[in-house]
C-alpha cells in the first residue's frame, strides 16, 4: 500500500525556520522525481520545491527561492524541506508527493504551518 506522511509542521513567528519531512511506503522512494507543494483554503495546490532523481536538478518556486531547501534521502525513502525566514505568506498546509501528476500517489493529509507573530 503506498503511503505519504508528512510531519514538522507547526507555530511559527515570522523569520522562523521550520523543517518537514515526508515519509513513504509502499513505493519505490528513489525510482521518482519528488517534490513539496503547499494549499491554502479555496487555492489551488502550488509546487513549492522539486528534486530529481537522484536529486542533482534541484528548482523552487519564486516566492521560497533562497529560503527553502529541498532534500531527499533515498536511504531512509524520506523527503526533506528546511524552510528559513518564514514569511506569514508561506502559511499553507504542506504536502509532499512526486512531481508529475501521472505518477502522483495517494495524497497524505499534509502538514499544517502557520506563520504569525
Amino acid at each position: 500500500q503506498e503511503k505519504i506522511v508528512e510531519s514538522g509542521g507547526g507555530l511559527v513567528q515570522p523569520g522562523g525556520s521550520l523543517r518537514l519531512s515526508c515519509t513513504t511506503s509502499g513505493f519505490t522512494f528513489s525510482f521518482y522525481a519528488l517534490a513539496w507543494y503547499r494549499q491554502t483554503p479555496g487555492n489551488e495546490r502550488e509546487l513549492v520545491a522539486s528534486t530529481s532523481i537522484g536529486g542533482r536538478r534541484i528548482a523552487y518556486g519564486d516566492s521560497v527561492r533562497g529560503r527553502f531547501t529541498i532534500t531527499r534521502d533515498d536511504a531512509n525513502d524520506t523527503l526533506y524541506l528546511q524552510m528559513n525566514n518564514l514569511r506569514p505568506e508561506d502559511t499553507a498546509k504542506y504536502f509532499c508527493n512526486t512531481q508529475y501528476a501521472n505518477f502522483y500517489k495517494p495524497w497524505g493529509q499534509g502538514t499544517q504551518v502557520t506563520v504569525s507573530s
